[in-house]
Order: structure tokens, then C-alpha cells, then sequence
């Protein structure tokens, strides 16, 4: 009898392993219809952008606001703007002064970038004419790229930690670097394919990887845009374990964090190299969607904003911000 129970018991420990899986399965499947009823929203005249107010994530949040002393408050709401390219990748608007081109780096490993001339042409379905297709000398590796003043920057792919800067003119190589100490871990756990992460905000370009001598933790180097030369590295608390991306506001490294399986991203961790942000006071900050996994994400100086890459959607987040001090254009 004993025996007999025992076994009923396996059976039914199988069979709630069965179930949650299934549960987990459904969810993200919801998810994902959302997304794409969001997504073909998009295609109705006069709407191709969607915007959700996060009512609920505000409320959540209201009281962590009222204490935090940085520049991001809370992501006020999400823009998915269009679907396309890879299920990986990064795309991105040219941060130069009066530029509104938009850079489409799709895969974490490939040499054509597309340039749009503006978003409204980005997300018209026949913008065939106003799309320029960039051949790049060498491939990228990861969906760690930036664009900053008319060059690419990102990780050379096949290499440890090559940076290259790239003529986005006619994609020959302007100038090459070794980032000491990078690539020997990925920069975030979720995103294993991203060894580097470059960033550019207000104060100009960054590089952020992972480092296996601080157990994993984040590691920021400021770069010199026209030598790629490191002007100064920061070694931070940020674990790299959990993250799936980060991007830079204000000289503020923002770690985002998820599960494995998938869940509600989030800001957990911040490093601010002024010294000025009291991390230890920072709220979690939530994203608006209750399931996404972010590839890749880049912050634009002027318009306030990340572009963010959530499984072959490309997103657009909005973020309601107090800046503490005027800092530098870029």
C-alpha cells in the first residue's frame, strides 16, 4: 500500500508540473496576442503609433515617487511601433542635433544596418523608397550598437572586446579599440549573446560589460567618441545575473532585470558616477507590459525616451523624468 502510494503521489507531482508548465505556456501566449493586436492597431490611418497609459503601474508606484531624489520617476507609458526584422536585435533614433533618422540593427550578428529617414517613414509599410540599406565592413556581434554623430559603435563580431567605429556614409572602419577587461562574460545573463553594451546620453559615448573578478557585477567605461579611447571606468554593484539590459541618463546606469522564463521587466539597480543618487533609496521601477524580454535598448538625450526591442517589436517607452542639473548636450 505504501508503495502504491508513493507512486500516486509521483504521478500527481508530474501531473501540477504538467499543469503549471501548461499555465505558463497560456500566459505567454496571451502576451503575445496582445502584442500583436497592439501591433496591427498600428495600421489603422491616422494611428500608427500606440500609446498605453499605464493607470494601474502609476498607482503602484506613486508613493516610491514622492521619495526618489534621480532623474527617471517612472515609465510612464509604451509606444510599440511596428514589428519587424529578427526576434533579436536594436534599433534606435540618431541622437545628433536636428536628426530624426532612425537605425535598424537587426540579429545579434550582421553587417547591414537600415536607415530610415524619419520614424513616420519607418513605420509606413511603403517606405521602401525613403530606406537606405548600410553595408558595414565588418560585422556586429550582439545587439550592444549605437549610433553617435554619423558613426556606428559596437562590438566587432568574433572578437573578446574589439570596438569598432564605423562611417555610417559608406560603412568603412574609422577607428578600432581594445576594451581592457570586457568580453570574457556576457554584460547581462538574459541577454548571453551581448558581451558589450555600448550607450550614449547627454555626456556622450559608454561602454558596459560584466566582469568575472566581481563576481559577475557590472563594470561602465567612459569612451572618448573620436579615439574610442577609455577615459575612465567605474566598477559597480549591478549584477549582471537576472539583467537583460541597461542604458545611460545623465551619467545614471539603469540595470533592467527579469526572469528566465520571462516576467515584468524592471529597473533594480542604478550607478550613478557623480555620487549624487542615494541608491540605496530607489524604488524598483516597473515597465508598463506584464511579459516582455528586452534584446536591446538605447535612451535618446532630446526626446527623453528608449528604444527598446521586445521580441521582434520594436517599442518606444516614455519616461516621466526630473533632471537634477543641466548637463551637457551631446
Amino acid at each position: 500500500m505504501s508503495t502504491e502510494v508513493r507512486g500516486q503521489l509521483r504521478s500527481m507531482s508530474t501531473l501540477r508540473s504538467e499543469v503549471e508548465g501548461h499555465m505558463d505556456n497560456l500566459a505567454m501566449r496571451v502576451d503575445r496576442v496582445e502584442r500583436d493586436v497592439e501591433y496591427l492597431q498600428n495600421k489603422i490611418p491616422d494611428s500608427s503609433i500606440v500609446e498605453i497609459e499605464e493607470t494601474v503601474l502609476e498607482q503602484e508606484v506613486k508613493e516610491a515617487q514622492e521619495m526618489y531624489i534621480g532623474d527617471v520617476y517612472y515609465i510612464k507609458s509604451q509606444k510599440i511601433v511596428k514589428k519587424a526584422g529578427s526576434t533579436l536585435g536594436s534599433w534606435m533614433k540618431d541622437p545628433t542635433k536636428g536628426s530624426s533618422k532612425i537605425y535598424f540593427f537587426s540579429g545579434m550578428m550582421n553587417r547591414t544596418v537600415l536607415e530610415f529617414a524619419s520614424l513616420k517613414s519607418f513605420t509606413s509599410s511603403g517606405s521602401s523608397g525613403q530606406v537606405r540599406a548600410i553595408t558595414l565592413a565588418l560585422p556586429w556581434q550582439g545587439t550592444g550598437a549605437v549610433v553617435f554623430h554619423g558613426f556606428a559603435y559596437y562590438h566587432h563580431a568574433g572578437t573578446r572586446n574589439e570596438v569598432l567605429k564605423v562611417h555610417l556614409w559608406n560603412g568603412t572602419v574609422a577607428d578600432r579599440a581594445l576594451l581592457p577587461g570586457a568580453g570574457r562574460m556576457p554584460a547581462y545573463a538574459l541577454t548571453p549573446y551581448t558581451l558589450l553594451d555600448l550607450a550614449v546620453d547627454e555626456m556622450g559615448l559608454w561602454a558596459v560589460y560584466a566582469d568575472p573578478d566581481l563576481r559577475g557585477n557590472l563594470v561602465v567605461s567612459r569612451l572618448d567618441a573620436g579615439s574610442l579611447a577609455v577615459e575612465q571606468t567605474w566598477d559597480t554593484s549591478c549584477k549582471s545575473v537576472h539583467a537583460e539590459g541597461a542604458f545611460f541618463i545623465c551619467g545614471i546606469l539603469y540595470v533592467v532585470y527579469n526572469s528566465p522564463s520571462g516576467g515584468r521587466s524592471s529597473i533594480q539597480c542604478l550607478f550613478d558616477i557623480h555620487d549624487t543618487t542615494l541608491t540605496e533609496e530607489v524604488p524598483v521601477i516597473f515597465f508598463p507590459k506584464h511579459y516582455a524580454s528586452h534584446s536591446g535598448m538605447q535612451y535618446h538625450p532630446k526626446d527623453k525616451q528608449v528604444y527598446a526591442w521586445d521580441d521582434g517589436y520594436q517599442t518606444i517607452y516614455k519616461l516621466d523624468m526630473k533632471r537634477k542639473s543641466p548637463a551637457r548636450e551631446v
